[in-house]
């Protein structure tokens, strides 16, 4: 199995602004994600910028970089641009790692590119894990996933899915059974399909949700997913979590 890390960086964030050049014990943000995904069994990991400091910070460590267009509406689209630049298309594998991910576990890069390797039915492939906590169960900010029989995504949302029937009466005091899902932001794809997927019209789906995984199913394609019994570590979203991840790091 051959395949590709792209590490998409912007560097004005709303919550965040400069986030890919946080520093996290003397190493950039975003150098810190790429050295983790190296220790994947990728065969290249590359970070797709938008900012030419992003670049040459990058350089400075020795990791490998493409700078792209500034004016991407999306992480998809500054990937698809990055694949073209690579030259990578048609059944190249590409594992999209988001770059504010620290601490991603190597080997659910590898396991997220082996899923899609093994279900050739599927363009994409991303990751779950069981939720254990109510609180989470119910907070918009976990994206929970639901799946067919084979693993395949039926569904994303923001909302506390799947949903008892009798649910509006009760609240939310419980965990369903089996465990519902948390969908966990990686992403493998075959090439050719990510540098076709901004040419896809939106999905309402994904207006209303802002998740942009919904585009994907609206149009009639399947995404496997890669169930792990492991919890992720801690992205950075805001200037808590980062704090939180500078703690862990000493």
């Amino acid at each position: 199995m051959t395949f590709t890390v792209l590490v998409p960086a912007r560097l004005q964030s709303t919550r965040l602004p400069r986030k890919p050049l946080a520093d996290l014990a003397g190493v950039p943000m975003i150098v810190r994600v790429a050295q983790r995904a190296a220790l994947s069994g990728a065969a290249r990991v590359v970070v797709a910028a938008d900012d030419a400091e992003i670049t040459a910070a990058c350089s400075a460590h020795g990791v490998t970089s493409v700078l792209t267009r500034a004016d991407h509406a999306t992480g998809s689209d500054r990937l698809a641009e990055a694949c073209e630049q690579l030259g990578l298309d048609g059944t190249d594998l590409v594992v999209n790692v988001q770059g504010d991910e620290p601490l991603i576990d190597p080997a659910l890069i590898d396991a997220c590119a082996a899923e899609l390797v093994h279900r050739p039915e599927c363009v994409m492939s991303t990751a779950a894990h069981p939720i254990d906590a109510v609180d989470e169960f119910r907070n918009p900010n976990v994206v929970k996933v639901v799946l067919d029989a084979a693993g395949r995504a039926l569904y994303f949302s923001r909302a506390p899915i799947p949903w008892w029937r009798d649910g509006f009466a009760n609240g939310v005091t419980a965990l369903p059974s089996p465990a519902p899902l948390r969908h966990i932001g990686l992403y493998a794809y075959q090439a050719g399909f990510l540098r076709r997927f901004p040419t896809l019209a939106a999905s309402p789906l994904e207006a209303v949700e802002s998740l942009e995984q919904l585009r994907v199913l609206w149009h009639g394609e399947r995404i496997a997913v890669h169930v792990t019994a492991d919890r992720p570590g801690p992205g950075v979203d805001t200037p808590e979590d980062l704090a939180r991840v500078r703690a862990l790091l000493g």
